[in-house]
């Protein structure tokens, strides 16, 4: 069912139906108060601690055959999986709201044989089903007791599709497991972009992460020729051994993703992914880092950084990465390894990835854009990083030059800081990253990561900035909030504004207006079967106000101004 209020409608289909993204004012992965935080209630910054169920508990189910037909696994019972188990011959696994599967920690090698880390692979035309909720979310985690977990104690879960991948004529296998029919990802010669993997929404994915070898390692959550039929919402990757999220090839759009002290790189991308990535949150640790070099984003278009077709141009936009420079100047830091850090946002190999409206903070090196191919497309406006906030890097490293090798140099009429200072650009740098958040950090101790507010403050650079205006953030395909779309107009307003809707939802929307300092001014919930129209600000002073629309899970926010 489509609802449409007033005159705006004209503009709602306009500016936001074929939004690709939601419309920020604000830049970074969060709104400023009293928004509150999409982490609030699903999230858990401290897993380590967190109680689990047992694998001992009566009411445990142990797993380990292959998922070959349709099954639901309940919230009544635990699922303890014992083996590397695959989701196959196009069957459906279905995981309750507020179930806890565990993983059986990779038992030590025997007679020089390593074990098959545990894990779930959802092959391609089976299916994930796992969407929890705010407060039922669906936690994947290690077998272990409190103080006793760790990164790597089991694989992680593997979804791979029928999408499009710029290698080996568009079929590949996924590294990090034994290669085999059950592990190959990519549509070949006719791949199909629109495929599903399933969903997964309010799902924590805890202590996983498997390396056998250099560039053969499992990470958090590995989609491999992902198709944007898949939902991928609300899903945390926590102390990961390797990469908390990447992306081989694929379109399947992403929103609202939190890396939590991961070992290697929080968002990786290549061989060909195309989605829409919006609203993420990378939170490091400064004594949690891996010998390649561990980077906020690392993209590229193949490993070997050729022309293949599709490019990786994934765009992403409002990401808030927190580097670990700050938090290993506190007491109790714990012998960090910042030498193994690298750069806050890695583009190499040919990528044509693109960023938008994000904060990069405490991080050794800003922006690398890496050999000829990579700047030979920025040059070209194939690449876009706008609308950006750098803040605390070591002097003179926001954005570098640096060759990768002498047989790998840069292109000599591009230089990687003067693209990035262009003022087309908009990118901001600051010196110090102190008055960006309200609490990134906790400043009497470095071990701290709870209790912490990411929320640019009201004064903040942070707080406003964002801009949706570029091509790159268009399209005539729907994507974050799909259900619920709205508008407000005129803005700024004489002596009233109006709200518009197109939603497809039953239920009713709470439209809230705070005032500049944060004090809620009015709020209305509105029927969406009998509202036909809704109109503010006849009673409000001159100045800035913040107008907060929330229909269900979905949250939208605009800036009013009365003159």
């Amino acid at each position: 069912m489509k609802k449409f209020y007033s005159f705006v409608l004209l503009l709602a289909s306009c500016l936001v139906v074929n939004a690709q993204f939601t419309a920020t004012t604000y830049r970074g992965a969060f709104a400023p108060a009293p928004i509150a935080q999409w982490t609030d209630g699903w999230a858990n910054f401290d897993p380590q601690n967190a109680v689990y169920p047992l694998p001992t508990v009566s009411n445990v189910v142990v797993i380990t055959a292959n998922i070959t037909a349709n099954t639901t696994w309940t919230n009544t019972n635990v699922y303890y999986v014992k083996e590397q188990i695959y989701v196959k011959n196009n069957a459906v696994l279905t995981v309750q709201a507020g179930t806890t599967v565990l993983f059986e920690k990779v038992p030590p090698p025997s007679g020089g044989v390593v074990a098959a880390p545990r894990g779930l692979v959802v092959t391609r035309g089976s299916q994930l089903i796992a969407n929890g909720t705010a407060t039922q979310p669906i936690v994947f985690t290690s077998d272990q007791t409190p103080g006793n977990r760790n990164r790597g104690d089991w694989g992680g879960i593997i979804l791979l599709g029928n999408g499009s991948v710029n290698i080996n004529n568009g079929v590949n296998a996924i590294e990090g497991i034994a290669s085999g029919p059950d592990t190959q990802y990519g549509g070949g010669t006719t791949p199909n972009d629109n495929d599903s993997s399933g969903s997964l929404r309010y799902v924590r994915i805890e202590f996983g992460g498997y390396v056998f070898a250099q560039n053969q390692e499992i990470n958090g959550l590995t989609m491999g020729g992902v198709g944007r039929g898949t939902t991928i919402s609300f899903v945390q990757c926590s102390f990961i051994n390797d990469d908390s999220f990447e992306w081989f090839g694929g379109a399947v759009n992403c929103s609202n993703l939190i890396s939590y002290r991961g070992t290697d790189d929080d968002f990786d991308t290549a061989e060909g992914y195309s989605g829409k990535v919006q609203f993420c949150l990378s939170v490091r640790d400064p004594r949690i880092s891996d010998i390649s070099s561990s980077n906020g984003f690392e993209s590229d278009n193949n490993g070997a950084g050729s022309a293949g077709t599709p490019f990786t141009t994934t765009v992403f936009s409002n990401v808030t990465i927190v580097g670990p420079h700050f938090r290993a100047t506190l007491p109790n830091n714990g012998s960090p390894s910042l030498a193994q850090f690298g750069r806050a946002a890695h583009l190499r190999r040919n990528t044509k990835q693109s960023i938008f409206n994000s904060i990069f903070m405490d991080y050794n090196n800003g922006l690398h854009i890496e050999n000829f191919s990579t700047e030979t497309n920025a040059s070209n406006n194939e690449i876009r990083f706008q609308n950006n906030i750098l803040a605390a890097t070591v002097a003179g490293r926001d954005a570098y030059e640096s060759a990768d090798s002498s047989t790998n140099p840069n292109n000599p009429n591009f230089n990687t800081a003067t693209w990035y200072a262009l003022a087309a650009n908009a990118n901001t740098t600051v010196a110090s990253s102190s008055a960006l958040l309200t609490k990134a950090y906790e400043a009497t101790d470095a071990l701290t990561y709870t209790g912490l507010d990411y929320r640019p403050t009201a004064t903040s650079i942070a707080a406003t900035g964002a801009s949706f205006a570029d091509p790159f953030l268009l399209s005539n395909e729907s994507f974050v909030n799909k259900n619920f779309k709205s508008s407000v107009y005129p803005n700024p307003f004489a002596s009233n504004f109006k709200i518009g809707f197109d939603t497809i939802s039953e239920e009713n929307v709470t439209v809230s207006t705070f005032d500049i300092t944060g004090r809620q001014i009015e709020m209305q919930k509105v029927n969406a079967n009998a509202v036909q129209s809704l109109e503010l600000g006849s009673n409000y002073k001159t100045g800035v106000y913040l107008v907060v629309l929330k229909q269900a899970e979905s949250t939208q926010s605009f800036k009013v101004v009365k003159k």
